[in-house]
């Protein structure tokens, strides 16, 4: 990592090849000249040069001299705001350090960690101290008293770090060897926190002596002559705290400074960081929010740090799970700064969270093109790239991010989940033997590198790697994976006992057709099949533990204005990121990560189809009314609620019934969003409707209720609701050979039961070819046990 002092050598050799006539400073044409240089790849239009422009001359107007241009101090404001990398600009150039230029840095920086308090040091000294440690304008030393208490604080933490390091408690370890899965764990500029994190032992008496030696410069700095100056004193202490990683103690300078000065949004910003950092992700965002605020109360005073603030609310409301929400930040950051990398990157990691797969891809190619060496924005845009089904180009960019750093851990893992499902099974385990590499405990790599090996048909191997899986950790999820692995093993030696030469495998599937019902109890497949569809939806989003009267509360205590659409009928409509926070009150019992997935589904399967337009609005009448009948609660008052949502809307509000094409819309949402077989096509039947008339509670039961043309297929989504937790003795499924959960379908003829899943997908045992199938249902072998001895008893009256 470079210097600070080097980072300042080499922006001043980029002003000064870019300052052509000598003023000392970068004029309209001076400064376009190097965005295009330092941008080889990316062909700028003209209007977006000038927008770029017109950003950086007013965010840095105070960098700005008349005529001249932006300065020196402004350009090199510019990279600590992260609006660009220093490095790759000055290589892309082919710029050098000449010997006394590098020189000069070293000293600079050697000066800037000393820790010797020296009422000697001269002003020349000081001056570069202060350009070296303090230029930055996050946090600038005013008074000079103030440099005496660092210097005094930077003399504990040496001999803090001393006495640690002696007794063996002092540790640094590799901090970003990996980012965590799917995101990248960055905030504030790329040089904010060391790349070895420090951990400190904050138990022993050193430390208590430090925190009450800590506690006294603290005081020093508190009965300082001003408040200006004893407000300089904290910022100052927190800052060196942060940078040696004690970020509880940097808090409290940092809380302390916001209550000298609460309009200025340094404070709040470092606070919010430290707070991140720690894992309080709710704190942070709040203290992020007040920076915000002072900001953009501030005028153009703060505008040079806005970018970084929306990037790090960005981060700290993905760490609540507020994906949508953070996706907003991450684009106003990217508008304002242009060039912001980060910002596009970690945009559209993001969008690819919440399953907006193109957009994120395009986002992610728009980070790399800035920075071609971002290792983690090329393994999310691999990701996205599998998404979108684009396997064989996914590949090369996950070999590309590895390239950049070999032991990137989610490249590796992901690069070994692609091949897996690729069915390159050897490929996969040697990804998954290079995770454990850099990982030794990743116990999901572990299981991973057993599943492919067994693909492999290394299966010795496979029982190894599951048995050191299972020292690792003693999740269900592992004795479910050898309970799968002993299942496949026992139909591979069936299958072969049975001759399977002859092209039979574990089952055949059969036409729907041939698939028939006795008595009227039992589903149909095809309604199976849907049904098992939605509670897989209602388990992923977990809105079967949410309770529908919370859609009837949000209703009455939600203020939402009414907007017009183009069409001109009155909505109550509202932005995807309003409507995230109220599904978190909706899903509050929710931790942040299962909440992200549970938005993710939403956005995927309802959002995309209410915003059909793409405007990013939604129309939270018709949400609520498609919620609800998938909500927590007795079916009569799901359907109740979901009346009742659609009255709540503007065109319908305050009578006692609704208009007939808004329930025939709503049916037909119903049916496009949870039963894709019947697709979107109904859905343009409705644009053009003119029916004027009413409808009562009564009818919209009866359209709801219709087995055809309604939402009939309630009722089997109830049966799975209230059944798929009973287990049927030592019945198993006569295909997938686990036990029967749920309902029990038994061929009438052949007498062999089929499992929930294996009856909506059509597939039969094959041995038991028949031109058609006749199946009962038993919900529990109570029933089953009943039925056999009705038949039992019937068989005895028919003998003689």
């Amino acid at each position: 990592m470079a210097t600070r002092g080097s980072r300042s050598e080499k922006v001043k050799r980029i002003f000064q090849q870019f300052d052509n006539n000598r003023d000392g400073g970068l004029n309209r044409d001076e400064m376009a000249a190097l965005v295009v240089a330092v941008n080889p790849r990316v062909k700028f239009s003209d209007e977006q040069i000038n927008a770029i422009l017109d950003e950086v001359f007013r965010t840095y107007g105070e960098f700005i001299d008349g005529e001249r241009g932006l300065t020196y101090d402004g350009l090199l404001r510019t990279y600590d705001d992260g609006a660009g990398d220093v490095d790759r600009d000055f290589d892309a150039l082919g710029l050098d350090l000449n010997p006394d230029e590098t020189k000069g840095a070293s000293i600079v920086s050697e000066a800037s960690s000393s820790s010797i308090a020296d009422e000697r040091v001269t002003e020349s000294q000081r001056k570069q101290r202060t350009a070296a440690w303090a230029v930055s304008p996050h946090h600038d030393i005013v008074f000079d008293d103030t440099w005496k208490l660092v210097d005094e604080l930077d003399i504990l933490l040496k001999r803090l770090k001393s006495k640690q390091a002696k007794d063996g408690k002092f540790k640094n370890d590799n901090f970003d060897a990996y980012s965590d899965a799917g995101w990248s764990r960055e905030l504030g500029p790329s040089a904010e926190l060391s790349e070895k994190r420090v951990y400190w032992e904050e138990s022993g008496p050193d430390f208590a002596i430090f925190v009450k030696e800590l506690g006294a410069l603290r005081s020093r700095a508190d009965g300082a002559r001003s408040r200006e100056e004893a407000f300089d004193g904290q910022m100052a202490i927190g800052r060196v705290l942060y940078e040696h990683q004690l970020f509880k103690e940097a808090l409290v300078s940092f809380k302390r400074s916001c209550e000298l000065q609460p309009t200025d949004v340094r404070p709040h910003f470092r606070a919010g960081n430290c707070l991140h950092v720690l894992g309080k992700c709710k704190e942070a965002k709040d203290e992020f929010l007040l920076a915000l605020e002072s900001a953009e109360s501030g005028g153009n005073q703060w505008g040079y740090l806005l970018p970084q603030i929306y990037v790090n609310l960005g981060i700290a409301l993905e760490g609540e799970g507020m994906v949508l929400s953070a996706c907003e930040y991450y684009r106003e950051a990217a508008i304002l700064c242009p060039t912001h990398f980060r910002a596009l990157k970690l945009l559209g990691s993001a969008l690819f969270g919440v399953g907006e797969y193109r957009a994120a891809a395009k986002a992610l190619e728009e980070a790399i093109f800035m920075k071609p060496d971002y290792a983690d924005a090329h393994c999310d845009l691999a990701s996205a790239l599998h998404a979108l089904g684009e396997d064989e180009r996914a590949i090369e960019v996950f070999q590309k991010a590895i390239d950049l750093n070999p032991g990137h851990v989610d490249a590796l893992y992901n690069l070994g989940g692609l091949y897996m499902d690729l069915g390159r099974f050897q490929r996969a385990s040697e990804m998954y033997t290079r995770v454990l590499a850099v990982w030794p405990n990743h116990w999901r790599a572990q299981l991973n590198k057993a599943v492919s090996l067994l693909g492999a048909g290394e299966t010795e191997e496979a029982k190894k790697a599951l048995k050191e899986a299972l020292k690792m950790t003693n999740r269900v999820e592992l004795h479910d994976a050898i309970y799968h692995m002993k299942q496949l093993q026992k139909k591979k030696k069936k299958v072969k006992s049975n001759g399977g030469a002859n092209g039979e495998g574990a089952f055949v599937v059969v036409e729907p057709s041939k698939f028939k019902t006795v008595g009227e109890k039992t589903t149909l497949r095809q309604d199976l099949g849907n049904a098992i569809q939605i509670r897989a939806f209602q388990r992923i989003t977990r809105l079967s533990r949410c309770d529908v009267d919370l859609l009837k509360k949000e209703m009455s205590e939600t203020d939402v204005p009414v907007s017009y659409s183009g069409g001109g009928a009155p909505q109550k409509s509202i932005r995807k990121p309003n409507l995230e926070e109220i599904l978190r009150r909706l899903l509050h019992f929710l931790k942040p990560e299962t909440f992200q997935g549970a938005v993710k589904a939403i956005n995927e399967r309802i959002l995309s189809v209410l915003d059909e337009t793409g405007s990013g609005r939604v129309d939270l009448g018709m949400f609520y009314a498609v919620l609800a009948p998938i909500c927590n609660g007795p079916p009569d008052k799901r359907k109740r609620i979901a009346f009742d949502a659609l009255l709540w809307r503007p065109v319908n509000e305050g009578g006692s019934q609704i208009r007939k094409v808004d329930a025939v819309q709503y049916i037909k949402l119903l049916r496009a969003i949870y039963v894709p077989s019947h697709g979107i096509s109904e859905m343009l039947e409705v644009h053009g409707e003119t029916d004027s008339s009413m409808v009562s509670f009564s009818e919209f039961l009866a359209m709801f209720d219709d087995p055809d043309w309604g939402f009939g297929i309630m009722s089997t989504l109830l049966k799975l609701e209230t059944g798929d937790r009973n287990r049927h003795g030592r019945q198993v499924c006569s295909v997938c050979r686990y036990p029967v959960i749920g309902s029990r379908f038994k061929e009438v003829k052949s007498h062999f039961s089929l499992c929930n899943q294996c009856y909506s997908e059509g597939k039969v045992p094959p041995s038991f070819k028949q031109d058609e199938y006749k199946f009962k249902e038993y919900g529990s072998e109570a029933e089953a046990m009943k039925d056999k001895c009705i038949c039992f008893t019937l068989q005895s009256h028919k003998a003689p």
